[in-house]
């Protein structure tokens, strides 16, 4: 018998059965990067009587614009990409090579559940696959892209990753959309159900792409700004004294972000959950940072939703060695009973647990307002920061410019409250006073934010 001919069918025969994955992993990496692990995996599906070649998932290392990552591909064409104990035996393989040598991981995800017939026996096998992979959070980067519809268990890799991408047509869910739709006694299409919309208060969607082109992209972009991957510190030609005059005036978020961080060089995650507060990572100066900037149209009042949103760009910053900046137009808590009724406090505790992993600099920059809790929590030297700074037309105060007046001017019935407030503003709100008892370093004219962030940058970058 030739073994090498043998040798060749027996590849050919793997490589058809995955054909479609095989075409993705080529598009996501690098040209003739991929190099398969246990590509001859096989067991026997008793259930259905059909050999699950390759085991229904597609794992080896490649590299994405020269940086190296490990690849867990499921396999949609075996088996409907349906999970079996050896299925995650493979992929837990895969992430043990991905912690010993330190390196991130992508998945693809594309499974309706299961291999009916395993019983407990694929349970065990999601217990360990998944231990693992919530072990390497923090450890490494994780990447999971839902290339397809994802439903059951395999739901949380996607929810553990540091970065989720949903590819066009994506769907996932705990449980098939038909049977959460039905329960609820409606009638959706899946996409209303696990679609990158429907989801936009789980937090789990990073990122909507039209295609893994995109998905490459913004994976380079990502790993080029962290500092175990790449240097904290690139000469990428921005200017280091670029004033903008814009600031000066009515500014908008996207007006704040766009002078502050160098062309090119930043991406805002999750855009659709929460969207009042921006997470963006990027480079200012050519110093990588991540940066929560507020975006409400009279300040941002804080809620369970978007506390929780902020203490997990926080953590992925402290794990990642990154310099954390706020740019803070803040309120306290949600005045409504439902806020009232929620984890709100609970999750604001544990962001200031998150806050005390943060070793790297962390700077505040009142832009707008600085009101009550939203000071305490992201503007004041108390919670860590190590530098602080107002604009020069900004608010901090304990109380809101109307509820300020009310306990202030109480006295004065008759008074108009829209004057009452303006007044409390000038007398109380103005950032100088702050400023008188050292808890702002200094007030700045907004024009000239970007040299004191790389100045101060430049001095506590560790």
């Amino acid at each position: 018998m030739d073994k090498i001919k043998l040798l060749q069918a027996r590849r050919a025969g793997v490589l058809a059965a995955g054909s479609q994955i095989r075409k993705a992993i080529a598009a996501l990496v690098d040209a003739d990067s991929f190099v398969e692990l246990s590509g001859f995996s096989f067991s026997k599906n008793d259930f259905y009587g059909e050999e699950a070649a390759g085991e229904g998932v597609v794992t080896g290392f490649a590299s994405i614009a020269d940086y190296p990552v490990y690849i867990a591909a499921q396999n949609f064409e075996i088996l409907n990409g349906g999970v079996s104990r050896e299925n995650c035996a493979k992929i837990l393989r895969c992430l043990e090579l991905a912690e010993k040598n330190s390196l991130p991981v992508v998945y693809i995800l594309n499974s309706l559940g299961v291999q009916i017939g395993e019983g407990v026996t694929v349970l065990e096998g999601l217990a360990s696959l998944l231990a693992k992979a919530a072990k390497l959070h923090g450890v490494v980067p994780q990447f999971a892209i839902v290339n397809g519809e994802v439903y059951g268990q395999s739901a949380l890799l996607a929810a553990c990753a540091d970065f989720t991408f949903f590819m066009k047509d994506a769907v996932l869910a705990a449980d098939s959309p038909f049977v959460l739709s039905a329960k609820s006694g409606k009638n959706l299409p899946k996409e209303e159900v696990g679609g990158a919309k429907a989801l936009s208060k789980a937090n789990l969607v990073s990122f909507e792409a039209d295609s893994m082109s995109d998905v490459r992209g913004d994976i380079s972009k990502i790993l080029s700004l962290l500092p175990e991957y790449s240097e904290p510190v690139v000469e990428n030609g921005a200017d280091l004294n670029r004033a903008a005059p814009m600031l000066n005036e009515q500014f908008s978020a996207d007006d704040l972000i766009q002078s502050v961080f160098d062309a090119d060089s930043f991406l805002e995650i999750g855009k659709a959950f929460s969207p009042e507060v921006r997470c963006i990572l990027g480079r200012t100066g050519g110093i990588a940072v991540a940066a929560v900037v507020f975006d409400g149209a009279k300040g941002v009042s804080l809620n369970e939703n978007n506390i929780a949103k902020i203490t997990s760009f926080v953590e992925f910053a402290a794990y990642y060695n990154l310099p954390f900046v706020t740019f803070v137009d803040t309120l306290g808590v949600e005045t409504n009973l439902t806020a009232a009724n929620s984890l709100v406090h609970k999750n604001i505790f544990k962001l200031m647990e998150s806050f005390d992993l943060l070793e790297n600099a962390k700077i505040s920059v009142v832009s707008k307002r600085a009101i009550g809790l939203g000071y305490t929590l992201f503007a004041a030297k108390s919670m860590g920061f190590d530098y602080s700074y107002a604009f020069a037309n900004a608010e901090i105060a304990l109380f809101e410019g109307a509820k300020g007046a009310e306990i202030e001017f109480a006295a004065e019935k008759n008074a108009d409250k829209q004057k009452l407030a303006a007044r409390y503003a000038a007398e109380n709100s103005d950032p100088v006073n702050a400023a008188k008892n050292g808890y702002v370093d200094n007030i700045i004219e907004p024009q000239f934010v970007k040299q004191y962030l790389i100045a101060s940058l430049q001095m506590l970058l560790k």
